[in-house]
């Protein structure tokens, strides 16, 4: 784990390591894990899950998003998401307008490796002139 990470960095990034050990990826084995923030402090985890009937399986970012409005939170302070691998890896198109529905200018995209690299973005930097964006 890299040593500047801040205490909340390190509660995202365990709490999506802890959800992708449970990732079901038996077509693709890159099991991916995430973590968000959100505007009341709480924090929603969830893991990718993938389907015979590609593309019906669900992105990690999309099931942590679906646990925080669950929750009845509507805001995504910071989103971590957890490589299973030494590369980092950025959300799909897909879910960068699904982070993008509940993001605003401040809100933070970290992305982690399994060798405790830490990358991070303002959400804005990751997805430009996101449709909708706008509205906000």
């Amino acid at each position: 784990m890299a040593l500047d990470l801040t205490a909340e960095h390190k509660i995202l990034l365990a709490l999506a390591i802890n959800a992708q050990k449970n990732a079901y990826a038996p077509y693709s084995n890159f099991h991916v894990g995430a973590a968000i923030l959100d505007e009341n402090a709480q924090h929603h985890v969830s893991c990718n899950v993938e389907n015979a009937a590609y593309p019906l399986g669900q992105c990690a970012e999309a099931g942590a998003i679906s646990a925080m409005i669950a929750s009845g939170s509507k805001q995504i302070k910071h989103i971590l998401i957890a490589s299973p691998n030494d590369n980092f890896c950025p959300p799909c198109g897909g879910c960068r307008q699904k982070i993008a529905e509940f993001a605003n200018a401040q809100t933070e995209v970290h992305l982690a490796t399994q060798n405790g690299q830490l990358k991070t973005v303002k959400f804005t930097d990751l997805l430009p002139l996101a449709f909708g964006f706008d509205k906000k």
